[in-house]
């Protein structure tokens, strides 16, 4: 197929007509139609229906454009990093995020990126799904322990784990048999046994209150409303301040916190250039959530 028709039909379709992509790109009238009616035979569908009244995409053209946009995007933007020898990350990136680490991180880091690659603009999308980065057009996604996917790749830039912390005034049990303790827990807990410390000490959690954030779960237990499962980076302030005691680590439960991209193509300067920042950040992988 013919890329030059390719992305003359795109520049048609963006534009929406004949007249204004000849304007806009300085290429004649006839020379875009032809590149259009060449690739319409190379296909053998008509992608744009003409008449006194304007040009209209078709259902194949209207495909044709949804799948194309994006690649075409790329390759022009590859083409124009190579011209300008891979130097200068530039652009937009747009950011998919974990909500938590967003609310707690992303602004900061943000600021910081900019600061340094100041022909970037970014745009983070605080999201817990795990989107599609091609279709929903994400540069860039922040997972927690991300399920292989052989279309993506990136680097693990730093880890966490979860503890079971409690205000200095709520006594701590002693080690043995299984202790139960008044318990701040997340919506949908089911009831289970905390192990700290390979055994140390097992704890049986009664549900006192529950709430949908681990943020408001960290405030109710400063308030002294019990024990709670928390991971230890958002509550590295208040274990610092003595607002929280840690009580123990919760074996085999760490998280790893991974920045992923596309892997159909060479990454672009500001994809590169965000992956080194990240990981820049974390330097020894302890993650710490200052909030």
């Amino acid at each position: 197929m013919d890329l030059n028709a390719l992305a003359d039909f795109a520049l048609v379709a963006t534009n929406g007509g004949l007249g204004k992509a000849s304007r806009a790109s300085g290429k004649s009238k006839a020379t875009l139609s032809r590149r259009i009616s060449d690739l319409e035979e190379q296909l053998g569908v008509r992608l744009i229906e003409r008449s006194a009244r304007g040009l209209r995409l078709t259902e194949a053209g209207e495909m044709l454009m949804t799948r194309t946009e994006g690649p075409m995007h790329e390759v022009a933007e590859a083409m124009t990093a190579t011209r300008e020898g891979l130097s200068t990350p530039r652009g937009r990136l747009r950011v998919a995020s974990p909500v938590l680490f967003s609310q707690l991180a992303m602004g900061r880091i943000c600021a910081e990126f900019f600061a340094a690659y100041p022909e970037v603009t970014v745009e983070v999308v605080a999201d817990d799904r795990a989107v599609d980065l091609v279709e929903e057009q994400f540069d860039v996604a922040i997972r927690v322990n991300p399920s292989p996917d052989s279309s993506l790749v990136g680097r693990c830039f730093a880890k966490d784990r979860l503890v079971v912390v409690a205000a200095p005034g709520v006594p701590m049990p002693d080690p043995g048999a299984v202790r139960a303790v008044p318990g701040i827990v997340f919506a949908g807990f089911q009831p289970t046994n905390w192990t700290l410390d390979e055994g140390r000490l097992i704890l049986a959690p009664i549900p006192k209150i529950t709430l949908s954030s681990f943020l408001m779960i960290r405030d109710a237990a400063v308030a002294g409303a019990g024990a709670a499962l928390i991971p230890q980076s958002i509550a590295w302030n208040q274990l610092t301040r003595g607002e929280l005691v840690q009580w123990g680590t919760v074996a085999g439960a760490e998280t790893a916190l991974w920045v992923l991209h596309t892997s159909r193509r060479l990454p672009a300067p500001k994809v590169r250039a965000f992956v080194e920042f990240m990981c820049d950040q974390y330097p020894d992988l302890s993650l710490v959530l200052k909030g």
